[in-house]
């Protein structure tokens, strides 16, 4: 009945409001797209890939099962990266506009382009939960955009959302500029599971807008391995990844 009602009026709503590209304002011909040129600006990752983190090798990289130079220096403590796209002018565009844009309508699209990227979820389903944004954050933005991504891979089956399977206590400065020790301990205990039974045995799905230096989410994986969950894949909208770029589509 929704979905009818929504289609009826869906013709007043493009008189009212004409659809237009996100990322640059051109017309488009329904809302919930990019035009043509946008959807080329979105670089996203191909294989082959690194087995244990995703990186795309191009063409002419190692075979199936390899591990990328980076997770053979320090093995990871994820279970997989899945990024719906490479971090470029057209997705940092998308991802503005969702978080100080407020043009939460986009969550729909970008969490598709993150459903694309995901791995088969095993038997007994996984938890899928958002990287938690600090409550002064959370008052100060008016939602958390890891959320809303979130909440639409569960509406599309993805898993079940747990909204609150992480809460972070402490309220961090930013980390841009700062080395891998000095965000480490900015985030130590940052990060808790308030509901540890929730998790114990779980697949989760760690969802978040943007990966750059993947030291909040590796505080969140941590977290959740502490609290016994079984595994834990990220799954993001964006993946700054620049020397991966000449290699993706």
């Amino acid at each position: 009945m929704r979905q009818t009602l929504g289609e009826g009026l869906a013709p007043i709503v493009d008189l009212v409001y004409p659809p237009r590209c996100p990322s640059c304002g051109e017309g488009i011909g329904e809302h919930g797209g990019l035009c043509a040129d946008c959807w080329i600006g979105l670089a996203i990752p191909t294989e082959p890939s690194c087995a244990l983190c995703q990186r795309p090798f191009g063409d002419r990289g190692p075979g199936e099962g390899a591990a990328c130079a980076p997770c053979m220096a320090a093995p990871p403590v994820h279970d997989g990266i899945a990024a719906g796209t490479l971090y470029t002018d057209t997705s940092r565009k998308l991802v503005l506009a969702l978080k100080h844009g407020r043009r939460i309508a986009l969550a729909p699209m970008l969490a598709r382009l993150i459903a694309a990227r995901l791995p088969e979820a095993e038997s007994g389903g996984r938890l899928i939960v958002p990287v938690p944004l600090h409550r002064w954050r959370l008052w100060q933005r008016g939602f958390n955009q890891a959320a809303l991504l979130a909440r639409e891979l569960g509406r599309s089956g993805q898993g079940e959302l747990f909204v609150d399977g992480l809460k972070r206590v402490k309220r961090t400065p930013s980390l841009g500029g700062m080395g891998a020790k000095a965000r480490a301990r900015v985030l130590s205990g940052a990060i808790t599971v308030p509901q540890p039974e929730r998790i114990k045995g779980r697949d989760i799905l760690l969802v978040d807008d943007v990966l750059t230096s993947g030291a909040t989410s590796t505080a969140c994986v941590k977290a959740l391995k502490r609290a016994g969950a079984k595994s834990v894949v990220i799954a993001c909208f964006a993946r700054v990844l620049d020397e991966a770029l000449e290699h993706a589509a």
